[in-house]
């Protein structure tokens, strides 16, 4: 595998413009399956897309979430949904990449959570994600508002997976917190309403 590709899928997992954090949104509890997610979701006029399916690895509360750019670089990742307050989000995981030069260079990268509001699924894919410079300006009001660190300048959030769901319920609608990242049209889908709950904020 070329070292650009390697890179790509060991930094996967910090999407350009998100918050990474240490830990996750969800709880095994909380997980929800929506089936109308499932497909490739394509950004119009560009080769970049999303594909979800089912993760063959995990129950079927997960899914595989693989990103493809518009210069056709992708990076998979394991996606959770959940639902807080109504508003529901992705949590993406990167997924471990092939690299032959373990273990010591894999180690040195550290994976991380991101967090993706679902605005809608239908009829086109809406994701927004959490603009980093507003965080950091409603922490420079409250340092306290949620636990975090700041590394190399980047906003690292170190909370747990409870202060995290308080958090994106309290401030899922705040002005300009999440901002609009994909408007994906569908090319497959899964055709289907349902939605599995567990059990989180409702």
């Amino acid at each position: 595998m070329k070292t650009k590709k390697i890179l790509f899928y060991l930094l996967a997992g910090i999407l350009a413009g998100c918050v990474p954090s240490l830990h996750p949104l969800y709880t095994e509890q909380d997980l929800i399956f929506a089936q109308q997610l499932l497909g490739i979701w394509q950004k119009p006029d560009s080769n970049e897309n999303w594909r979800f399916e089912k993760d063959p690895a995990q129950d079927n509360k997960y899914y595989q979430a693989t990103y493809t750019d518009d210069k056709g670089n992708d990076g998979t990742f394991v996606a959770a949904l959940i639902k807080l307050n109504g508003t529901m989000f992705l949590d993406l995981f990167p997924k471990e990449p092939e690299c032959h030069c373990r273990p010591l260079y894999p180690f040195h990268f550290y994976p991380v959570h991101n967090f993706v509001k679902i605005q809608q699924i239908q009829p086109t894919l809406k994701m927004m994600v959490m603009d980093p410079e507003k965080v950091k300006q409603l922490l420079a009001e409250d340092p306290n508002l949620i636990p975090h660190e700041i590394v190399d300048d980047r906003l690292v959030l170190t909370a747990s997976t409870a202060q995290l769901q308080s958090f994106v319920a309290d401030y899922a609608d705040y002005p300009q917190l999440f901002v609009q990242a994909w408007d994906l049209q569908p090319q497959e889908s899964g055709h289907s309403d349902n939605i599995e709950s567990g059990r989180g904020k409702q």
